[in-house]
């Protein structure tokens, strides 16, 4: 979810859904401190006491290899005021995983353990360290291994995308029930996430996966108000209840630091937007042509 669900799109989706928690884009760790300028750059919710402005608790996501900065980083995000700190060895991004990061450590279930043992040393027994991954790299046989390393470990939750990193995300590839097995196996909260688009998908997720908690990512920029959907079997936005959300996003978007950023952020969510709403589908031609602002605002308005 880099590049678009910024603190921006965490302050609508939160106000348009009964979220329990957000988790940011993740803070990359190499081998130093993270600043504390990069960490309210990625999560300004901090100063809000770690949440979005309705409430929402925002927990920082940390991505990186080596146990000993993760643990240093971990603690730092704590002391800043993240309600917890999560983990990611889920991201299939070629550029991460090439520097050694996100999924590509599913491929080393004693590295993941090294360092959530680490960060769970570093983060006050009384805060939250959570994991996301993925089924496993080219195959889910040894999903079962890393999901009790992340557990003997010290880690408290878990969220598992149902899809290896070799499935990608193509749709026929989700697996929830292979979540199952870990589920009934872990004494810690297991997450099921992937391929959730509405209530009956989230439905179906809960049965085959025996999570009760679920995940969501892509879908929920695709349909806006997805985790009202699935929590509460109500009506997907309208495509004119979206064009005001997409008004305020507009808003947020160019009045802020990022507004550089805003043709390819707009461009992004309505890539998401077009796979829910002919409308969105409709205005994805004209709009990936335009490099402007003003001109993508214009034609916005005009529709």
């Amino acid at each position: 979810m880099e590049g678009v669900l910024d603190h921006r799109m965490r302050q609508l989706l939160s106000e348009l859904n009964p979220y329990d928690l957000c988790v940011t884009e993740f803070v990359r760790v190499v081998s130093q401190p993270v600043s504390d300028k990069v960490f309210y750059r990625l999560a300004p919710e901090l100063k809000r006491g770690g949440k979005t402005r309705n409430g929402t608790p925002v927990r920082v996501q940390l991505l990186g290899q080596d146990p000993d900065w993760l643990a240093h980083n971990a603690a730092r995000a704590i002391e800043l005021g993240s309600p917890g700190v999560d983990i990611n060895f889920g991201c299939p991004a070629k550029t991460v995983n090439r520097s050694k990061g996100g999924a590509v450590l599913l491929k080393e279930p004693e590295l993941i353990y090294r360092i959530v043992q680490a960060m769970r040393q570093a983060v006050p027994s009384d805060q939250v360290l959570s994991a996301k991954i993925r089924l496993g790299w080219d195959c889910h046989s040894r999903t079962m291994e890393i999901a009790q390393a992340i557990e003997s470990a010290g880690a408290n939750e878990l969220a598992i995308h149902a899809r290896t990193k070799a499935d990608g995300y193509r749709a026929e590839a989700i697996k929830w029930a292979a979540i199952a097995p870990v589920a009934q196996a872990l004494s810690i909260p297991v997450i099921a996430n992937g391929e959730i688009t509405d209530f009956a998908a989230g439905q179906r997720c809960q049965q085959a996966s025996g999570c009760t908690d679920l995940m969501l990512g892509r879908g929920a920029l695709s349909v806006p108000n997805l985790a009202a959907v699935v929590k509460n079997d109500v009506a997907p936005l309208s495509w004119s209840a979206i064009q005001g959300v997409l008004t305020e996003y507009v808003a947020l978007e160019v009045s802020g630091d990022k507004e550089r950023y805003f043709p390819n952020r707009i461009k992004q969510w309505f890539g998401f937007l077009r796979q829910a709403y002919p409308e969105a589908d409709a205005l994805f031609g004209p709009l990936r042509r335009l490099k402007r602002s003003e001109e993508i605002i214009a034609l916005l308005e005009a529709a």
